[in-house]
């Protein structure tokens, strides 16, 4: 029974195709806070509603930044958000399938080699 191999290549090929697809492309999470503002008699914070806001917060280790997300763009930012999940998966996936094409771009290359050695040795004799 055949099994079908991919080559490095065609890894390659399916990665960038598969990444072309994930635009907008943002990593990080939207959150939906709710603060005062800086007028002293507002009716909204008096009642302790404060005002609402999407913030994108991202970064990594100690160096997170936060940036004002307008509330219309909101569902984009969570797409790209929800892309950048599916970009970090299709990277642990092509990590996996290039170690597999390489391993066995290898595995052929030395029977191929083993092939030719013993033919060699059979033409001297």
């Amino acid at each position: 029974m055949a099994t079908n191999f991919e080559t490095p290549e065609q890894v390659r090929t399916w990665f960038l195709n598969a990444m072309a697809a994930l635009w907008p492309l943002a990593e990080g999470s939207l959150s939906l806070r709710s603060c005062p503002c800086i007028r002293k008699s507002c009716s909204a914070c008096e009642r302790g509603e404060g005002h609402a806001s999407y913030v994108l917060y991202a970064g990594s280790g100690n160096n997170r930044k936060s940036t004002y997300v307008p509330k219309e763009i909101a569902p984009q930012i969570a797409t790209a958000i929800e892309n950048g999940y599916r970009c970090q998966e299709l990277i642990h996936e092509a990590g996996v399938r290039y170690v597999r094409a390489v391993k066995h771009r290898r595995a052929s290359e030395k029977s191929q080699g083993s092939n030719l050695k013993g033919r060699k040795r059979r033409d001297v004799k």
